[in-house]
């Protein structure tokens, strides 16, 4: 069973996806995992992990991560049950997940994960730009019980530019109201940004989501995957992850020595999942974490709500 194990990956990353597939997706995450890390690890290597859905933009966030790292990279694109009309770069570092089927964000970026082999993960979203050196940096001083984004600025996806706008450094996690449901969401932490601005490796009690970076063994030992079915399939994900880590002992840093620009939201999206269609879920997943939140809040001397 090994044997055939070990096998069918080699077939995988071979790019041979449609064949591969089937077996994947009956492959149990943690499994996969675990058969990863003892076949194919690599401690030097960052790993990217890109959930895709019908986002033209994935090419130039391809690019845009192979012109700017310095260390070793691999990309795994996972294609949500689609495929691009125009072929993906044929690069060494760059891998193809074909998921069959359009499954959700959140088992696309597990099953990125389950088939990935650097001691660090990194995922982003389709659409964003990088600063040089961005892998280099996040992963040099990353303590194994951090998750950590970067400076994050706006990207223009027609211009492929930085927009004029302030960057965000720090974010607090504050809960939000969509249609009846409640959520919560990262809010702009101005005072926060001010009073330590000089600080460039910091704590922060929120992000967007759009890109981090954490160890494996983390990954592995308290993330586990991310839960879709009640909490739904897109959204809340960092939050799930931050919650676990806190837990944990760990912490949500930002490193503002590097940057990413992420596609600002006056720009159309591609995907057709919205806040207002997840109403059940965004519920079920607030509920969930109420009481720890208002501990939370406590713990970062902000008043209970």
């Amino acid at each position: 069973m090994r044997l055939r194990l070990k096998q069918s990956l080699k077939f995988s990353l071979r790019l041979n996806y449609k064949q591969s597939l089937k077996f994947s997706l009956r492959l149990n995450y943690k499994q996969s995992l675990k058969f990863s890390l003892r076949s194919n690890y690599n401690p030097d290597m960052l790993s990217v992990i890109i959930p895709s859905y019908k986002d033209p933009l994935l090419h130039k966030t391809i690019q845009s991560l192979l012109d700017n790292a310095e260390g070793e990279l691999e990309i795994i694109a996972v294609l949500d049950g689609y495929w691009p009309e125009v072929p993906i770069i044929a690069d060494a570092r760059v891998k193809i997940l074909h998921l069959g089927g359009n499954r959700g964000m959140k088992e696309a970026i597990n099953a990125g994960v389950a088939v990935s082999k650097g001691e660090f993960i990194m995922r982003t979203d389709e659409h964003c730009s990088f600063g040089k050196g961005f892998d280099r940096i996040l992963t040099e001083n990353l303590e194994p019980n951090w998750i950590v984004t970067a400076r994050r600025y706006f990207l223009n996806p027609e211009k492929w530019e930085v927009m004029d706008i302030p960057y965000i450094d720090y974010e607090q996690l504050v809960t939000q109201t969509i249609r009846k449901a409640k959520k919560y969401t990262g809010f702009p932490w101005k005072e926060r940004t001010k009073e330590r601005q000089d600080i460039m490796i910091d704590e922060t009690m929120a992000m967007q989501g759009s890109m981090w970076v954490m160890t494996r063994s983390w990954w592995d030992q308290v993330i586990g995957n991310l839960i879709s079915g009640p909490y739904g399939t897109h959204y809340q994900d960092q939050h799930e992850m931050i919650f676990k880590t806190w837990k944990a002992g760990g912490k949500m840093m930002v490193n503002k020595n590097t940057w990413f620009a992420h596609r600002h939201n006056s720009f159309p999206r591609h995907h057709e999942i919205s806040h207002g269609s997840q109403q059940a879920e965004l519920q079920a997943f607030y509920d969930y974490w109420k009481d720890y939140y208002l501990e939370i809040r406590k713990k970062w001397g902000l008043s209970s709500l």
